[in-house]
């Protein structure tokens, strides 16, 4: 991909990185509810909580972003393709 298409997407990244993000914490919110002892999830300096409780709620997080995060990422550079014919990532 020439130099200037690759500067061109990078804003087109971030705000498809921002929205993932966004995405990715209302996904959690919705699961923890299902899932969790009904409240808002843990941090890790709540006392209250116990360690399976906060590690959980962790890793449950962590996964939910790392696959929207990827699957947001591989959207816009799909439709990055469709518009212009490059690949970004490349």
């Amino acid at each position: 991909m020439p130099k200037t298409a690759k500067v061109v997407y990078k804003p087109v990244g971030l705000v498809v990185g921002m929205l993932g993000g966004t995405l990715a914490g209302l996904v959690f919110r919705k699961i923890w509810d299902r899932v969790g002892p009904g409240q808002d999830a843990p941090e890790p300096l709540e006392q209250d909580h116990s360690w399976g409780e906060v590690l959980a709620a962790a890793a449950i997080q962590g996964l939910i972003f790392a696959v929207v995060r990827a699957a947001v990422q591989r959207g816009g550079a799909a439709g990055w393709r469709r518009v212009t014919g490059t690949w970004p990532g490349d």
